[in-house]
């Protein structure tokens, strides 16, 4: 596979001459302080509610703390997701008062959403996904009906399909967005403009619940994973793909089949959950592979010059 890099080019040389390591490390500590706001914001208010709610309707006193009961409900998953909100505010007010841009120059040299190529990339990962997931029951088969019925489900579908694109799409826009255009424009070494991202992108899913091989695996996944959506913005100098693919991958696990405990109040399907005991290393090898085998057939199917799904510069 060939990747004509005029697209990235134009787009790596977007930003004015405002953009620079300290402006950029400026902008990026105000995103970070704009997400933890609005995530204290959003969960004591629900918190709040949720306590309120409880009282009231009689259902008695929390099991496992107010905050934890609270995280663990459909109410708190959304609250969770509308917490993200805090990265598209902090970016605005970065790239207004820190760099003079308009927003939309983060998505790419055209400020245009690649429609075309978000729908590819949300469909490429929806297969992938299903390929993941056979190989991952094929690994461990202890999959159950999740708790929510069907009509429930089906009622929840839509805010939950917007949310996660909400999550999903301020993810992109700051790490392979604001963090990777600005390096980009200054760094030539792609170990720099995409390796950093890529690893605080990665770092930040770590679970403190997770044996250390589980995280280890996980951690090697969501890295494979994002290295391919750094390709995809390399190969269209836009965020589309990005967005549409984040979300296909996203989407699987809240609304179809669960892998986290804590996420799958709207699951069709709970597996056995990574941060559950009894998993072997050998098991946390298995779903590294999976993970990185899963991410490169993505590429494949969005790169390759044959496939009906390869995606074009924007």
């Amino acid at each position: 596979m060939i990747i004509d890099k005029a697209a990235f080019e134009r787009y790596r040389r977007s930003p004015n001459a405002r953009t620079t390591p300290l402006r950029l490390l400026f902008g990026t500590a105000i995103v970070v302080l704009f997400w933890m706001a609005t995530t204290l914001a959003v969960l004591l208010g629900g918190t709040y509610a949720f306590v309120v709610w409880r009282v009231s309707t009689g259902a008695g006193p929390a099991t496992g703390g107010p905050v934890q009961d609270f995280l663990a409900s459909r109410e708190g998953i959304l609250t969770a997701l509308v917490s993200f909100s805090g990265i598209w505010i902090g970016l605005w007010f970065a790239m207004r008062s820190v760099h003079r841009e308009p927003l939309a120059a983060l998505v790419g040299d055209s400020r245009r959403v690649s429609w075309p190529g978000f729908l590819k990339g949300l469909i490429a990962v929806l297969i992938t996904s299903l390929l993941s997931e056979i190989l991952l029951y094929w690994l461990q088969p202890e999959i159950a009906r999740g708790a929510i019925g069907l009509s429930t489900w089906l009622l929840f579908l839509v805010p939950i399909v917007l949310l996660a694109l909400l999550q999903t799409s301020s993810e992109e826009a700051l790490f392979r967005g604001y963090l990777l255009r600005g390096l980009a424009n200054r760094f030539s070494n792609p170990l720099i403009w995409a390796g950093l991202p890529l690893l605080l992108f990665s770092a930040l899913h770590w679970s403190a619940s997770s044996t250390l091989a589980i995280n280890a695996c996980v951690l090697v996944s969501i890295a494979s994973f994002a290295l391919v959506l750094t390709l995809l913005v390399y190969a269209t100098g836009n965020l589309g793909v990005a967005f549409g693919a984040h979300l296909g991958n996203n989407l699987t696990g809240f609304l179809l089949i669960s892998h986290q405990e804590s996420y799958n109040s709207f699951a069709l399907f709970n597996a056995r959950p990574l941060e559950g005991p009894g998993w072997t290393g050998f098991d946390a090898v298995l779903i590294a592979a999976i993970g990185i085998v899963s991410s490169l057939l993505t590429a494949v199917l969005l790169l390759h010059p044959r496939s009906p799904l390869r995606v074009r510069p924007a």
